[in-house]
């Protein structure tokens, strides 16, 4: 666990560092947009997602240097999907990551259009190495086609819109999954698959690399579930219990705590499992599999 955490810090530096470069603010356009862009990705997060494509990628001899666009990108659009999250029409959330919202500190309007510009800016430099011939055509779009369809009302977005709608109703099995799957499972799948595509993995590879983040993908919102009942505020970094308090489906609230822990504990059981499929060394992201559900924020 503990190595686990030192490696995603090596990770943060790198992608904070590119991240930097990527969001630098272009002479003769407002500088707003750029502040409220920059205040969201840099208030701090994991880096999860950017993490493991960098790290699925490195399984099949891509550099760290030729995947971080496609990394840097995923983490603007989950930084998009956080702010448009937490508008007064969404979750209405005054706190993300410790601090006061994008919405609270630069007013709606700049929040949504920070939003809007950090999804753009995405599949722009997703476009970068194609362009410049590091990666092929072929495959950069191929990962940006699978990308925008985790991201989109196929994935994310069709897990919110299912989240909003079942607020406050009848908690059942298949659309708790649903919801789960699509709202958080779809892009963290994504960051995966990304970078299996990018660095030319196989198609018996890619298989069992689908079942490994499909199964991490669940795992980490079923954590997630838990710590909002569980974890210290100030390390959550954002309002406690606010899922229970707006009726949201939830794996505790239809399982109990234990039993979702539990759940959560045999889908990264299962998702090792595929990795021991593969012929590679995927120590990594085995020990990223365990840090997802032993983490405490």
């Amino acid at each position: 666990m503990k190595n686990t955490v030192l490696k995603l810090k090596s990770f943060q530096k790198s992608i904070d560092k590119s991240l930097d470069r990527y969001l630098a603010p272009e002479p003769g356009h407002p500088a707003l947009i750029y502040r409220a862009m920059r205040y969201s990705v840099f208030a701090g997060g994991k880096r999860l997602r950017p993490a493991l494509l960098l790290l699925s990628a490195g399984v099949f001899g891509m550099t760290r240097q030729k995947a971080m666009p496609f990394a840097c990108a995923l983490e603007m659009i989950h930084t998009y999907s956080l702010i448009h999250d937490d508008l007064p029409a969404m979750d209405n959330d005054d706190m993300r990551r410790g601090r006061p919202t994008c919405h609270k500190k630069f007013g709606e309007a700049a929040a949504i259009l920070a939003g809007d510009g950090l999804l753009t800016k995405a599949f722009e430099i997703m476009m970068l190495p194609a362009l410049k011939q590091a990666i092929s055509p072929e495959r950069a779009a191929a990962a940006a086609y699978m990308i925008a369809r985790a991201a989109g009302a196929a994935g994310m977005v069709g897990g919110q819109t299912a989240d909003m709608e079942n607020e406050g109703g009848k908690i059942t099995k298949g659309a708790l999954e649903y919801i789960h799957r699509h709202k958080t499972g779809a892009l963290i799948s994504a960051s995966v698959m990304s970078g299996t595509i990018i660095a030319g993995a196989g198609s018996t590879e890619k298989k069992y690399m689908k079942k490994y983040s499909e199964n991490i993908g669940l795992a980490f919102q079923i954590t997630d579930d838990i710590l909002d009942i569980t974890a210290d505020e100030k390390k959550l970094g954002k309002t406690k219990g606010k899922d229970a308090a707006a009726g949201k489906m939830t794996y505790p609230a239809l399982y109990g705590p234990e039993i979702s822990r539990k759940k959560a504990e045999e889908l990264i059981i299962t998702a090792k499992k595929n990795l021991d499929k593969i012929k590679k060394d995927t120590k990594s992201l085995e020990d990223l599999a365990d840090y997802i559900t032993a983490r405490t924020y």
